[in-house]
């Protein structure tokens, strides 16, 4: 073979061999950061994945939080409305916005008992914001879509 092709097919084979590495490692990373949103039904049905990291989001049931006296510790409940609803444990400082009724998300990770264990929770920043995916649970609850 002529030397000057077999470096190109040597440049080709290097070049070809980079972009797969490359565009593998790309891909693992984008799997490791990704966390997939989940309404409450999802979670409850069991669609939701165990001890992985998730988003969840829902409406805060009236009468459902449970603050601990000694820490920032707080438990509550969210809820879509329909029967579907299921118990959050955070420990940290929640946000101004949070109250019942409010639409929140949660990011954390769902445990073996369907208890979602937060470690961020966030609540719509002003009076003109709803999270998309929780614009349907709010038009249930009697809430003007904001």
């Amino acid at each position: 073979m002529n030397p000057k092709r077999k470096r190109r097919l040597y440049m080709v084979v290097f070049l070809l061999l980079a972009v797969s590495g490359t565009t593998a490692a790309l891909m693992v990373a984008l799997e490791q950061n990704i966390n997939m949103f989940y309404p409450p039904d999802e979670i409850v049905s069991g669609a939701a994945p165990v001890d992985v990291p998730i988003r969840a989001g829902g409406m805060v049931q009236e009468g459902s939080v449970q603050r601990s006296g000694d820490s920032l510790a707080v438990s509550f409940v969210l809820t879509d409305f329909n029967g579907a609803d299921f118990r959050v444990d955070y420990d940290g400082i929640l946000p101004d916005l949070f109250r019942e009724g409010q639409g929140i998300l949660v990011q954390g990770a769902l445990r073996e008992d369907g208890s979602f264990l937060a470690n961020e929770v966030l609540a719509k920043h002003d009076e003109n914001y709803m999270p998309p995916e929780l614009m349907d649970m709010a038009e249930h609850s009697g809430q003007s879509p904001r």
